[in-house]
């Protein structure tokens, strides 16, 4: 049995317990976290650049490695059975570009973070860092190439299919860039949360990743046997004979009676 997706009857009944859930959580933990948001605003007001700009690489990673997930779950069609393929499509699209924003949000509060001071040529050019120069030009380049890939999706009519695929295969590099960059130069690298973030997010892309290639050899060896010289072709059924039409019975022929 083929599942085609939920019943959209019931989708108000799904937002709506949806956002009885959001609201259960948000309401359970508000408190706690606007009053350790002020415990650190208080403690750490000078450093306001320096906590943003960690937040906002974190956000910008999650975008990235979320827009990597869902278009390899797009790839493999394990989407389509549950939502309506432009909509996925066009989140995986949106999820790319919030990652990109971030990522320049991360990258521009270092010219007013003091804690490490960046010039904007150590921003922008990859290995003229202070900090961790390898790593810090890994995000630089997964920065670059996110880039890239987000122009091809508005050039993608221009540039046509097959080349926007293949520059598309770059997310997978900005991935990496991205994760080498966190683990490096991230001054929470060393805790298990953040460890456990990077590592989750890899294992999740690896799979997918490994599972996709899997799914395109396996087609693509179907093909070939499939169209192989010595494949004898199926053999087609013979339509049924027509059957023979019954002769019609001749109407009784009415006795002539003649005047005599």
């Amino acid at each position: 049995m083929k599942f085609h997706g939920l019943d959209p009857r019931t989708r108000f009944v799904r937002w709506g317990l949806f956002a009885i859930a959001v609201g259960i959580v948000v309401g359970a933990t508000a408190p706690t976290a606007v009053r350790s948001l002020a415990t650190a605003w208080d403690a750490n007001r000078s450093s306001l650049p320096w906590l943003v700009e960690r937040l906002a690489g974190f956000l910008a990673y999650f975008a990235v490695a979320g827009s990597v997930i869902y278009g390899l779950l797009l790839s493999t069609k394990i989407l389509d059975a549950i939502a309506h393929r432009p909509i996925t499509f066009n989140l995986h699209q949106d999820l790319a570009s919030i990652g990109l924003g971030l990522a320049g949000v991360h990258g521009a509060l270092l010219a007013l973070d003091k804690t490490v001071p960046f010039s904007l040529p150590q921003i922008a050019v990859p290995g003229l860092s202070p900090h961790s120069p390898v790593a810090v030009a890994a995000g630089q380049l997964a920065f670059y190439l996110m880039a890239i890939v987000i122009a091809s999706f508005y050039a993608r009519r221009t540039i046509g299919q097959r080349a926007w695929r293949l520059l598309h295969y770059l997310t997978f590099l900005a991935f990496v860039g991205a994760t080498a960059h966190g683990l490096g130069a991230g001054t929470d690298s060393g805790s298990a949360w953040a460890w456990w973030i990077y590592v989750g997010a890899t294992v999740a892309v690896a799979f997918l990743f490994s599972y996709r290639i899997a799914m395109s050899v396996g087609a693509r060896g179907a093909r070939r046997a499939a169209t192989a010289p010595g494949m004898a072709p199926a053999p087609r059924s013979e339509p049924l004979p027509r059957p023979t039409p019954l002769p019609r019975a001749s109407a009784p022929t009415r006795p002539q009676v003649g005047l005599e």
